[in-house]
């Protein structure tokens, strides 16, 4: 008889019993958009359209933004912590395999979270990572708060791309209050007038 490495919960056998897998697989899935949020909170909303700067003023609804939490709560340390995650799982499993290289945070996300069944049952280090995407996910909400703020859609980006007139078309969103900027080509809409005729133009189904 195992038990479960994180709750203690007696297990016939593996390391992480199924309510902690099933948890785990949840915070694999939210860890993406989560770091997202924090990107975009750590953006002061005074700053100009298109500047993207690091400051001391208040970035979420519960912790004001310093230069510790920049050095420390950002998309770029998750990632190569899950990346390193995914790296250890990869050379356990498959020892034959050489390291896998470097990923977008979603992607190794979503490769652990397919992984999750031979962890929970064989993987000795599978408490530790559970703990670790937990903590990630504990210190992203500090900064965007708990629940994460949900993008409003506002349609989508009206620019013109090139002397053909090719109109971008990428999704647009934004946090509730947030500036309105493409992440495909970079445009800000800045005024009332931008955010009238991003509307006016929208094609008829989005409008």
């Amino acid at each position: 008889m195992n038990v479960c490495v994180l709750c203690e919960r007696d297990l016939e056998d593996g390391y992480l019993c199924p309510q902690d897998t099933v948890r785990l697989a949840a915070r694999l899935d939210e860890l993406p958009t989560l770091y997202d949020e924090v990107g975009e909170c750590l953006v002061p909303r005074r700053a100009t359209w298109g500047e993207i700067i690091a400051t001391r003023g208040a970035a979420g609804p519960q912790s004001p933004v310093n230069e510790d939490v920049l050095d420390t709560v950002n998309a770029t340390a998750a990632a190569a912590l899950v990346h390193s995650w995914r790296v250890d799982v990869q050379r356990v499993r498959w020892p034959q395999h050489a390291a896998p290289p470097p990923a977008p945070l979603a992607a190794d996300c979503r490769w652990i979270a397919m992984e999750l069944e031979w962890i929970a049952a064989h993987y000795p280090a599978a408490g530790d990572l559970a703990r670790e995407i937990r903590d990630l996910e504990a210190q992203a909400r500090q900064i965007v708060g708990d629940p994460v703020p949900r993008r409003q859609h506002l349609g989508v980006c009206i620019a013109v791309t090139d002397g053909q007139g090719t109109v971008c078309g990428a999704d647009l969103s934004r946090l509730p209050g947030g500036p309105v900027r493409c992440r495909r080509c970079g445009t800000g809409y800045r005024s009332e007038q931008d955010l009238w005729l991003l509307h006016h133009y929208q094609p008829r189904q989005t409008a």
